[in-house]
């Protein structure tokens, strides 16, 4: 069995990766996939084959091709979303706060016009841990794309307001030049990009469904 492995944070492989994992292991079945610790804050591993960042796109040593965009959009359970109409309707305790991303917040509620809107409800380490709570009804999450894809599209969050704003970041897939001679990372690459290029147009009409009028 051929080794191919991927550094990658824990809310990415959970909401984005790991479910699509399947049809690599249908189109690449002598390959196996593991997955590793990485991260927007972790070095890059001497082990890894490539790995899956947010950032800036210049790492030293390494090539970066843009996967997404990293657009901010809060999203909510549906029952929660009905006392929404506009985002003035916001309540600082129930915004939930992610604690390695205070900026989320604040940068959407300055495009919405509502600077002095203070997020103020429970911090979680991951954005996954937030995502999970606004599900479970527990208040409103700033989802980041890609990881909200999934949810809007199977109505387990909806975006109650259509204004999404950029975190100025976007995903990339990061790896070292000689993993080009690679198959095992070439077939992968191949089949990341295709499907990155997929999802993005279903979350985002996902959301106008569940956007309500002014």
């Amino acid at each position: 069995m051929r080794v191919l492995t991927i550094g990658v944070g824990p809310t990415f492989a959970m909401r984005w990766l790991i479910p699509r994992l399947v049809d690599f292991r249908k189109e690449q079945p002598d390959i196996e996939v593991r997955i590793t610790t990485g991260g927007a804050a972790a070095p890059f591993g001497e082990d890894w084959s490539c790995g899956i960042k947010l950032g800036c796109g210049a790492w030293p040593g390494l090539v970066a091709e843009p996967l997404f965009a990293a657009d901010l959009l809060p999203v909510c359970a549906p029952k929660f979303a009905a006392s929404l109409k506009r985002p003035t309707d916001l309540k600082g305790p129930s915004l939930l706060r992610v604690a390695h991303a205070a900026e989320d917040w604040p940068a959407w509620l300055k495009a919405a016009g509502i600077p002095r809107l203070a997020a103020r409800g429970p911090e979680f380490q991951f954005y996954g841990q937030a995502l999970q709570a606004a599900v479970d009804g527990l208040g409103i999450a700033m989802g980041i794309r890609p990881y909200i894809d999934d949810d809007l599209a199977a109505g387990r969050l909806v975006a109650p307001f259509a204004l999404s704003v950029p975190k100025g970041m976007r995903w990339y897939l990061v790896y070292r030049s000689f993993q080009t001679e690679q198959r095992d990372f070439v077939a992968f690459r191949r089949w990341i990009m295709r499907t990155a290029a997929a999802p993005a147009a279903r979350g985002k009409s996902a959301g106008k469904v569940a956007h309500h009028a002014d």
